[in-house]
């Protein structure tokens, strides 16, 4: 969606007008938009616009999902995959205050040199001479003293590290920020066959909804559909969501057999009903006909993910279900409004999603609402889609019906021992979908 502002000057207060009117017209729950806060008590766009949704986040029904960010930054992002950074996504474990890398991008400076999944970041500097250590920054400054110490996402920006691998060997590293291109599904474990007891299973772990994971994703199924596979482990462990484009191509991929029936639904506001979609699942030509689904989640899936979970409940039932931990709980959509001129775009909730059953108010996760979950950590010590980790050992347990622990829907979902991923207190683009990645 995109709306063309009469050309203004970028002041605050006319920037705030804008942002005001475009959730006046767009916003998912009018009632609960407080149009009555005074936008000259805030000096920033973003802390207007928590003001203004803020009834809605008292009801968890905007848990920070409608936001201001940069229109240049977010295209980069969607359409390319591109983002500046160390290319890593941090876990922070708040049982002992250890900060651990949890995945590692390929072609990004991190990976370059040495940092990979179960790598402990010790202390964090600018040089050699002025190293702090991890505990210390949570001591004087909780965590976001320790997401402050990683630096800007700009190229050049130049971190020194002491860090501890799996074998316990520890060295420094300097590392630069660079420019690089988040592949979606990762080059060395993201699509692969997994045999087991006799049988093929699929895997394949997708990081991020973005336009470029579309070639990744044909590959993979025309892979597993050379092969004869219908058990598949979709792994969305720290996928955030994205465009829901990419999540409908999915879904389209993992269901040869039902092209034409409804997908889902997407519902707008009354006043903007004419802007609601039936969706059907189209045919793909590397599409296979899942008949056993295993989805990982953890409290960072969300969004377009919990969409593609959500999908698959009226067709298949118990035979598709989440592995790991509950999942955060977004089913709703935002659109982008920009105002161009000042490179700002609203991304505001202003549709809900809902599956074949108009089933969609998954609010505190998936966990309560699917017929079958399985219990299982994220263990970072084995890498990702290797059979023994024990995320991926239950979705092979379930694929071949053996029983399993259902997840527990009480409480916060986490990642691991206490672990959860490392938040920046003002998030850019590719951390909004992929919290944690620095």
């Amino acid at each position: 969606m995109t709306s063309t502002p009469t050309p203004t000057a970028c002041s605050l207060s006319s920037r705030q007008q804008w942002t005001l009117a475009q959730l006046q017209e767009w916003y998912l729950f009018p009632d609960l938009l407080d149009s009555s806060v005074d936008p000259a008590s805030y000096s920033t766009v973003s802390d207007y616009i928590d003001a203004l949704v803020a009834p809605a986040r008292a009801q968890s029904k905007d848990r920070y999902f409608t936001y201001l960010t940069s229109i240049s930054e977010e295209d980069a992002y969607y359409e390319k995959g591109e983002t500046a950074g160390l290319g890593v996504q941090l876990g922070f474990d708040y049982n002992s205050n250890r900060l651990f890398v949890v995945e590692a991008y390929e072609g990004a400076p991190g990976l370059a040199a040495g940092m990979d999944r179960g790598t402990e970041i010790i202390a964090i500097g600018t040089s050699a001479s002025n190293l702090q250590s991890v505990q210390s920054l949570v001591q004087n400054g909780g965590t976001q003293a320790v997401s402050d110490a990683m630096g800007p996402s700009t190229v050049g920006t130049t971190r020194v590290f002491q860090i501890r691998q799996p074998d316990s060997s520890v060295s420094t590293v300097s590392v630069s920020k660079q420019d690089y291109a988040l592949d979606p599904v990762s080059s060395r474990y993201g699509a692969k066959v997994i045999e087991d007891n006799g049988r093929k299973v699929g895997y394949i772990a997708l990081r991020t909804f973005v336009d470029t994971a579309e070639p990744a994703l044909r590959s993979a199924f025309a892979d597993f559909k050379s092969q004869g596979i219908t058990e598949v482990i979709v792994d969305l462990r720290y996928n955030g969501g994205g465009l829901l484009q990419v999540s409908q191509l999915f879904s389209d991929l993992l269901n040869a057999q039902r092209t034409g029936q409804v997908q889902s639904y997407t519902t707008f506001r009354d006043s903007k009903s004419d802007e609601n979609e039936t969706n059907y699942f189209s045919s793909q030509p590397e599409a296979i006909a899942a008949t056993r689904i295993a989805f990982i989640g953890t409290g960072s899936t969300a969004s377009a993910s919990e969409l593609l979970i959500n999908a698959e409940k009226p067709y298949l039932g118990s035979n598709a279900a989440l592995i790991g931990s509950n999942t955060y709980g977004k089913p709703v959509g935002q659109v982008g409004l920009d105002n161009a001129p000042c490179d700002d775009r609203l991304r505001a909730i202003a549709l809900k999603v809902e599956n074949a059953n108009h089933e969609g108010d998954y609010y505190t996760g998936l966990a309560s609402v699917l017929p079958q979950t399985c219990q299982a950590t994220d263990d970072i010590s084995y890498q990702l889609g290797n059979p023994q980790e024990p995320s991926i050992k239950a979705a092979l347990n379930f694929l071949d019906g053996r029983s399993c622990t259902a997840i527990a829907t009480a409480g916060v979902a986490q990642q691991g021992a206490g672990r959860r991923l490392l938040k920046a207190k003002n998030p850019n683009a590719v951390q909004r979908e992929l919290p944690g990645v620095y």
